[in-house]
């Protein structure tokens, strides 16, 4: 382990963590309130903290897989417990479980809280919680890439940080790889912004739903999620929750003028065709319950990328639909958005590949001689990646099963507990029950919330990587 590299890009991550709450510092002196002085304290805490940590430059700077790994993992721990501070000191909070509840949820872009009423939360902390979104979407770690000595191969940070069963580069240097990636980022981000205030949408609101909508969180500044913006402002949610799940990979290969490879990619017209079928069939259910086909489209298509791309926003309570679309909805929790994009979940491509993997096998008890090879986007897929996205299915249904298991001390129904674990570790936000969307998770025991803490991190960074830094041989020097 070469703790050199790491203390020092740990260093790097505060100072960007300072640098992230002068914002919220910044919003709250141009509203007049005193939170923002606590912003902007931690601010400087954290900045001299980061300082402390660089002042000796590694001599090795060499970035291999362990080195990456514990760089990820400690780095979204940091940032999440930092975070945290301001909420807590500022009183927004109960207790400090719940302000790194908070925040977590905000990095990880997951969208669960455990606030109420929050119309009469100042703006510095809604501004702060929103815009933890935007950091942890594209990933923070990402944008350090950019900033890395050139001659410090970053690759292992990115694959540990980018959802995904396999990361490949955009183009041949990873510096100018996370550069593309936000670049991108940001005009989608700016474009969706514009267009919310063009639907008469008040500023402040526009830039905190369009962070949210960008990281695919799902933090609103009203207690009724999206419900009380006009149709408009709800239709734009709608479609830029779609395009941030899908991966960045075809607007880079559209930007290239690559568009015939662009639209051939399986992940995208597989996460396209789940989406439409699952608006189709919640649609007609919604009908025949609601009588408007206006109003079932609108609600079905809003509700399906908010699930699917695991974003949260709610236009309607669906805990209070029919079965059908509520079985569908935990069925998109579960598939998730695109690997490579901002969206959470178990990912299409992996969804794909199991598919695939059941048909190899069904095929070779017909021919037993034959030899199949899965293949994905008309490439052969590596049997080392099969094998870790095997391994990520088991360990993810492990997870969860544990995590069930421990929160269920609470005594709350099955519906609420096993929706809580599947929205945590899929970065979704709401559930069904009492963590639905119109609910919150305040009800849980400081416990039960730690570990929806692990599971929202974990389930943000694929799980291994948080695994690993409780293995001893991991930190061996």
């Amino acid at each position: 382990m070469n703790y050199s590299i790491v203390i020092y890009l740990i260093g790097t991550l505060l100072q960007f963590q300072a640098a992230f709450l002068l914002l919220p510092a910044l919003i709250g002196l141009l509203y007049r309130e005193e939170e923002g002085y606590v912003y902007l304290i931690v601010a400087a805490i954290t900045f001299l903290a980061g300082l402390l940590f660089k002042s000796r430059k590694p001599e090795v700077q060499k970035i291999r897989t362990r080195e990456g790994i514990v760089i990820t993992g400690v780095g979204w721990i940091s940032l999440s417990l930092i975070g945290a501070i301001p909420l807590f000191l500022c009183g927004h909070t109960e207790n400090f479980t719940d302000a790194v509840f908070e925040i977590a949820s905000g990095f990880t872009t997951t969208g669960a809280s455990v606030l109420s009423n929050l119309e009469s939360m100042p703006r510095c902390m809604m501004f702060w919680r929103s815009f933890t979104h935007w950091i942890g979407g594209m990933g923070v770690l990402v944008f350090l890439l950019a900033v890395l000595p050139s001659n410090a191969d970053g690759m292992h940070i990115m694959r540990a940080e980018s959802p995904g069963p396999n990361v490949d580069k955009l183009v041949p240097r990873v510096r100018q790889t996370a550069f593309i990636l936000y670049a991108m980022y940001m005009i989608l981000t700016l474009a969706e912004f514009l267009l919310l205030i063009l639907g008469q949408m008040p500023v402040f609101d526009a830039a905190c739903l369009t962070f949210g909508t960008a990281g695919t969180g799902g933090f609103g500044v009203r207690s009724d999620s999206v419900v009380s913006y006009n149709s408009f402002c709800q239709v734009v949610i709608t479609v830029f929750m779609v395009l941030f799940g899908v991966n960045f990979k075809l607007y880079y290969l559209i930007y290239a003028g690559k568009l015939k490879e662009a639209f051939k990619q399986e992940e995208v017209q597989g996460y396209l065709i789940i989406y439409a079928a699952a608006v189709i069939l919640i649609s007609v259910d919604l009908y025949l319950q609601i009588g408007s086909v206006g109003d079932s489209i609108k609600h079905a298509a809003f509700q399906a990328a908010s699930v699917m791309t695991t974003t949260g926003f709610a236009t309607a309570d669906f805990d209070k639909w029919h079965t059908l679309p509520k079985v569908i909805m935990v069925c998109l929790m579960f598939v998730g958005a695109c690997a490579g994009s901002t969206g959470g979940g178990v990912k299409v491509s992996r969804i794909l590949l199991y598919v695939k993997q059941v048909r190899r096998e069904v095929l070779s008890f017909v021919h037993p001689k034959s030899v199949k090879k899965i293949r994905l986007d008309g490439k052969g897929v590596s049997e080392e990646t099969i094998r870790t996205t095997n391994a990520y299915l088991m360990v993810y249904g492990l997870v969860a099963f544990v995590s069930l298991i421990l929160i269920s001390l609470d005594g709350f129904d099955f519906t609420t507990s096993f929706t809580a674990v599947l929205a945590t570790l899929n970065n979704i936000g709401p559930g069904l029950g009492a963590v639905g969307p119109m609910g919150s998770f305040a009800g849980f025991s400081a416990f039960s919330k730690w570990v929806f803490i692990f599971d929202m991190i974990a389930g943000r960074l694929e799980i291994f990587p948080i695994l690993i830094l409780f293995n001893r041989l991991t930190w061996k020097k």
